[in-house]
């Protein structure tokens, strides 16, 4: 058990992160020129639409509340006066509704890529192998937020899986920490280290790609041309 400890908590993780940044650097030095989202809005927009809207008003959100949540210290949030109570409030309400809304967009794009023919023709394993990973993500963490923290209300992450957490980045993991977490919860730390070491090979890349420069550039200035006798 010792052993399937080490790997499921130290060695896994690890080599997740080493093939998320050395298959980035890999991938842009490589294969930049497929360095895109591939869109196929030309193949069918209304359902892309709504389901990219509902994902990313949600995305963005779960993931600052995982970021709070893994890497801010418990001890932190109760000396600014956030204390169980109120903190759980905001993890099962907010994050719940958040996630809710994460798991309705995503819901609606992975039905999307494989029901529509012709969007699924467009898109290769790697899109279909993501779009399911991530749904099943999506469904783990409502379903740990929502289910597990109803049944075990006694469980406290911060204290268990936050914990581990900071630990691989100070290189220094505790897997024990691990053994006692619900297994819902295992299952989305796992798989969500799963989608890190996918991301540099799938079209998630395009998250890098954001045109911050468009904010600052000039305005493109049409002239009409006037013809010369």
């Amino acid at each position: 058990m010792n052993a399937l400890n080490q790997v499921l908590w130290v060695i896994f993780p690890y080599l997740c992160i080493a093939v998320f940044i050395f298959g980035h650097i890999y991938r842009y030095r490589v294969d930049k020129f497929s360095w895109t989202a591939k869109s196929s809005e030309f193949i069918e927009k209304k359902q892309l639409m709504i389901g990219s809207l509902l994902f990313h008003l949600g995305i963005i959100p779960v993931i600052f509340g995982h970021i709070g949540g893994l890497a801010v210290p418990k001890s932190w949030m109760q000396a600014v006066g956030v204390n169980d109570h109120l903190y759980h409030i905001g993890a099962i309400y907010i994050g719940g509704f958040f996630g809710f809304v994460t798991l309705v967009g995503m819901f609606l794009l992975t039905f999307r890529r494989f029901s529509k023919k012709s969007v699924r023709q467009l898109s290769s394993f790697s899109d279909l192998a993501v779009n399911t990973l991530l749904l099943f993500i999506v469904i783990m963490g409502m379903y740990a937020t929502v289910v597990t923290n109803a049944v075990q209300p006694d469980f406290d992450y911060r204290t268990t899986i936050s914990v581990w957490f900071r630990g691989l980045f100070f290189l220094n993991p505790n897997p024990a920490l691990m053994t006692a977490v619900p297994l819902s919860f295992q299952i989305h730390v796992l798989t969500g280290f799963a989608i890190f070491a996918f991301w540099p090979f799938t079209r998630l890349v395009h998250v890098w790609s954001v045109p911050l420069n468009y904010v600052g550039r000039s305005y493109i200035l049409y002239r009409r041309h006037k013809p010369t006798n």
